[in-house]
């Protein structure tokens, strides 16, 4: 539990920095280039994290969609130049809290 503990800090503060950089404020996310690399960048690393926890804790797990999460990350790294930043925002609204919630309590 030691490691998934760390990835699982980091991919919080992950949320926490796309929440500040994008001020919980689509006009603000969709208005600047900045804003978008940097929650993007957040977003993949956010992602690659879920992959080094422990098969065990995964299982342990299920109402966190991991595989959901791994597929999202091959989206943003794969298709960069096809991304969709309203589906983007609809993650980042919708399902980082949830995600966040849910990862809190494993610590």
């Amino acid at each position: 539990m030691k490691d998934d503990r760390v990835y699982i800090e980091y991919i919080i503060d992950c949320i926490d920095r796309i929440d500040e950089y994008t001020q919980n404020d689509q006009f603000v996310f969709m208005n600047s280039t900045m804003v978008q690399d940097a929650v993007i960048r957040n977003l993949q690393t956010l992602s690659e994290s879920t992959q080094k926890l422990s098969d065990k804790l995964k299982a342990e797990h299920p109402e966190i969609n991991w595989k959901a999460i791994s597929g999202f990350r091959n989206i943003l790294v794969h298709n960069y130049l096809g991304l969709d930043l309203l589906q983007i925002w609809v993650v980042i609204e919708n399902r980082l809290p949830q995600l966040r919630g849910n990862l809190e309590k494993l610590l």
